[in-house]
C-alpha cells in the first residue's frame, strides 16, 4: 500500500502538516497581543480570586499544563468540563471568579449555555480560534491562537492551544512572556523536520501495530494533556478502542488487560516522573503486552525533538497523532474523517 498516494487529499493530513506554520502564526499573534494586559499579575496582586479552567475534549485537557502551573504560582485553580460546569458545578460561577474558557470553534453547545450562565455573575477569558465566534465576542476578554482553519480531527489547534494557555499562565503570574516565545520559535523547525519525516515513521509503525486491539497513552503530571487527547484522537480518527489517562491510573485495573494484542505509548514526562514512566514501560514489556516510550532519546518515530520542559507538551503530541496515520491506514480508512 502507498500510505503517501492514498492520504494525498487527506484534509487531516494537511491540518497536520500545517501545525509548524500554525504555531508560527500563533507566536506572532501573541507576540503583539496587549488585550489581556489588565489581568497581567492578577496572581501576584494580592486579589483573593478564584480560577476555572474549562473545556470539553482536547481543549479540556490542554488546560492540564496550565492548572499545574497556576498550582505552583500558590493559586487554587479548578479544572471542570464544560458540560458539568453549567449543569452540577454551576455555583462555581460567582462574582470572585475568573472563567477561562477554551474551545476552538467558540461555538459548541456547552460554550453557548455557559456564556448565558455566567452572564451578569463571573468574568470569563475566552480562548478560541474563531474571532467572529460568541466566545470571542461575549467574553469579557479574547485571546485568538491565530492557527488557521482546521478541518478534522484537532491536531494544529490544540498545539496552538497549549501555547496560548502557557503565556496566559505567565501574564496572570506577572512574568515575563517573551523567553515563552522564544523557546516556541526554536521549537518550530525541529517539529517541522519530525513532522516531514512522516511516511518512513508510518512505514516503521505498520508492522509494529500489527495484532494490536487496544491501545493505552499514558503519562504524568502535563504529560496528562498529551495522553488523554491521545486517546480521543485515536478513537476519533482510526475507529480503534483506545484510551488516554494517567499513568499512574492504568496500573490501577487496565494493567490486567495486558496481552500480546495491547500497546501502551508511555510518556516519559518531566524529570519529576521520568523514573516511574521508564520502570512502567518496562513492566508492561515483561508481561508480554507490547510498549513504547516517548522521549528524547527513544528511537524513530517515538524519539521527540529536544526542546525545554514547557515546549514539551507540544512535543510528545506528535507521535500519537503519527501513530493515526498508520492505525487508519492499516484499517484501509482515511484518518481524521467524519463519519
Amino acid at each position: 500500500m502507498d500510505i503517501a498516494v492514498n492520504l494525498r487529499d487527506c484534509s487531516y493530513l494537511h491540518d497536520w502538516m500545517d501545525q509548524p506554520e500554525a504555531l508560527e502564526r500563533t507566536i506572532r499573534a501573541l507576540a503583539d497581543d496587549h488585550a489581556l494586559d489588565r489581568f497581567a499579575g492578577t496572581l501576584r496582586s494580592g486579589r483573593s480570586r478564584r480560577l476555572v479552567l474549562t473545556g470539553m475534549g482536547s481543549y479540556y485537557w490542554a488546560c492540564r499544563p496550565l492548572y499545574l502551573r497556576l498550582l505552583k504560582d500558590g493559586a487554587t485553580p479548578v479544572m471542570v468540563e464544560t458540560s458539568e460546569l453549567i449543569h452540577y458545578e454551576r455555583d462555581w460561577l460567582t462574582a470572585d471568579t475568573l472563567v477561562i474558557a477554551v474551545s476552538q470553534s467558540g461555538r459548541s453547545v456547552e460554550i453557548l449555555r455557559l456564556l448565558e450562565c455566567a452572564q451578569d455573575r463571573s468574568e470569563i477569558v475566552g480562548v478560541t480560534n474563531t474571532p467572529d465566534s460568541p466566545l470571542a465576542t461575549r467574553s469579557t476578554a479574547t485571546l485568538l491562537i491565530h492557527a488557521g482553519a482546521e478541518h478534522s480531527v484537532s491536531c494544529k489547534t490544540y498545539l496552538a492551544t497549549l501555547l496560548a494557555l502557557g503565556w496566559l499562565g505567565d501574564l496572570l503570574s506577572g512574568e515575563d512572556r517573551a523567553p515563552l516565545l522564544d523557546q516556541a520559535r526554536a521549537a518550530v523547525e525541529p517539529m517541522r523536520e519530525y513532522l516531514r519525516q512522516w511516511p518512513a515513521h508510518v512505514g516503521q509503525l505498520t508492522p509494529a501495530m500489527n495484532g494490536i486491539n487496544d491501545i493505552f497513552v499514558v503519562g504524568r503530571g502535563p504529560s496528562v494533556a498529551a495522553a488523554e487527547t491521545g486517546g480521543l484522537i485515536l478513537k476519533e480518527s482510526t475507529h480503534y478502542h483506545a484510551e488516554g489517562l494517567s499513568a499512574a491510573s492504568f496500573r490501577h485495573g487496565p494493567y490486567e488487560m495486558l496481552n500480546d494484542a495491547v500497546f501502551v505509548l508511555v510518556l516519559e514526562g518531566d524529570a519529576t516522573s521520568a523514573q516511574f514512566s521508564r520502570k512502567l514501560c518496562d513492566d508492561i514489556r515483561d508481561t508480554g503486552a507490547r510498549s513504547a516510550l516517548v522521549s528524547h532519546e527513544a528511537a524513530g518515530v517515538f524519539r521527540i525533538p529536544m526542546c525545554t520542559e514547557r515546549i514539551r507538551p507540544l512535543m510528545e503530541i506528535l507521535p500519537v497523532e503519527m501513530l493515526t496515520l498508520a492505525l487508519a491506514a492499516m484499517k484501509g480508512r482515511e484518518p481524521g474523517r467524519f463519519e
